[in-house]
């Protein structure tokens, strides 16, 4: 007989075959979840909505299902929380907002409703940083989510309760958004696998936009397999997402394995290990080792545009930002938490020039990525600078040099985004008993070799999530 609290830690991975040979039933595991989240979200407030009735309705249903032989694959039955930015219809969508607070969208987002289609069990919205606009989910309407390693730390954001409710089986699996690393920065920090897709593979259809050039949205999961079978679920065009791209079908878990012999691994170490701290440079550098010894080769690289980044994130996504939220902004700032009604007050005050500058620096950054991947199949670099923060902190200290924490948590991740190319962070041990991370860039809509790699460093020295 297998414990709640053991269903609660398992992945889906595990779970899924256990619920197609009826061994366990998907009432089982959403209690689990149920039990756990009413035990722990008290201290982690990773929650906005916790809904277990209807979560339990339709674990019954699913449960319904695989009983009469309508089994519909390994995410039928599995229970997962959401960020609170996707749109349920008929359902509140906060966007962890005063201002949205009862906003009730008419449609559901399209990553919704396919994933509702293949099973999965819906037990609420999870927290998150005001509008997606930080990467600490210190949310003023909310309160602040706790990270599950060390409740006086961030959880990273913008999707910190995603985060932080997977590692601590809160939820089996969740998803993100991501515009300078908001799925990457939590899963980094709370010691999960987070993975970034190509710009316009899954559809941003009914989720509430930040930055529309730079939004992504993308899975949160206890293992790199998990991220795998969600990609299948989620990927594909959708018409009602203008920036959606046609792409073929991919069975991402099938192309998973640790033979990596002969993949090129590329290191660009002037940008992505220059302001990063010196134990996790280490550990990254062990990794790399692992790689090697796995059979996979590594060559250095050279991306200059990368020193411009920072501006170009900075540029493109406060000007994007302040576009949606002007009209607000205008007439009802007070509503807005103070960090981002500053970061939406800049935006509003950036030139045309400025951003049509941002715009080329992203133009030629790619043209050098894409040069970069006729060499090597994919990048490798540290997913953070530090490990997490403690909440409220706004300056850190990094190889005895003082920098600002809000600066940093984006810097390993941003690029990606300006560029739009698959980025994957995959636990890479531990500092002082925080999580840190491996992160692996592959060139655009190449998620196969991505996870790939992720999945064979991840067989030989992954960080399970935590329980407290």
């Amino acid at each position: 007989m297998i414990e709640l609290a053991e269903l609660a830690a398992k992945s889906i991975e595990e779970l899924a075959p256990l619920l197609k040979h009826k061994s366990i039933s998907p009432v089982d595991v959403t209690q689990a979840v149920i039990h756990r989240t009413e035990q722990l979200d008290g201290k982690l407030n990773a929650y906005i909505r916790f809904e277990p009735e209807a979560a339990l309705a339709a674990a019954k249903a699913a449960e319904s299902d695989i009983v009469k032989g309508n089994y519909r694959g390994p995410l039928h039955g599995i229970p997962m929380a959401i960020k609170d930015i996707f749109y349920f219809q008929g359902e509140v969508a906060t966007i962890g907002s005063s201002i949205h607070r009862d906003f009730v969208p008419g449609y559901a987002a399209t990553v919704i409703a396919k994933l509702r289609e293949a099973g999965v069990v819906y037990t609420g919205t999870l927290n998150l940083h005001e509008y997606a606009r930080g990467g600490t989910t210190n949310n003023p309407h909310f309160g602040a989510c706790h990270n599950p390693w060390d409740l006086t730390r961030i959880p990273g954001g913008s999707s910190g309760g995603s985060a932080a409710a997977v590692a601590a089986g809160l939820a089996i699996a969740s998803l993100g958004t991501d515009t300078a690393g908001s799925v990457r920065i939590p899963a980094t920090l709370c010691g999960v696998v987070g993975l970034k897709p190509t710009y316009g593979l899954v559809s941003k259809y009914g989720v509430f936009p930040l930055a529309w050039s730079l939004d992504h949205v993308g899975p949160i999961t206890k293992t790199v397999w998990d991220a795998a079978v969600l990609m299948e679920y989620m990927a594909g065009y959708d018409e009602n997402d203008p920036t959606s791209c046609p792409s073929q079908p991919v069975m991402y878990t099938r192309v998973l394995s640790q033979d990596i012999s002969g993949l090129v691994i590329g290191v660009e170490e002037d940008y992505f290990f220059a302001e990063v701290d010196g134990v996790i440079q280490e550990a990254v550098w062990q990794a790399i080792s692992r790689l090697r010894e796995m059979g996979a080769i590594v060559k250095p690289i050279s991306i200059p545009t990368l020193r411009h980044a920072p501006f170009a994130q900075a540029i493109s996504g406060r000007a994007e930002a302040s576009a949606v939220h002007h009209h607000h902004l205008q007439t009802r700032s007070e509503e807005f938490g103070r960090d981002v009604r500053l970061s939406l007050e800049q935006g509003e005050i950036i030139s045309a020039v400025e951003y049509l500058q941002a715009q080329q620096i992203r133009r030629r950054m790619t043209a050098e990525f894409n040069a970069a991947f006729r060499a090597v199949d994919v990048i490798v670099a540290p997913s953070s600078t530090m490990p997490a923060p403690c909440i409220g902190q706004e300056i850190a200290w990094i190889n005895g040099r003082e920098v600002q924490v809000r600066e940093q948590l984006i810097r390993q991740t941003l690029p990606a985004n300006l560029t739009g190319i698959p980025s994957l962070t995959v636990p890479c041990g531990f500092v002082d008993g925080l999580p840190i991370g491996l992160q692996v860039m592959g060139p655009a809509f190449r998620e196969d070799v991505v996870l790939k790699v992720g999945y064979a460093y991840e067989q030989t020295a992954g960080v399970r999530a935590n329980v407290l």
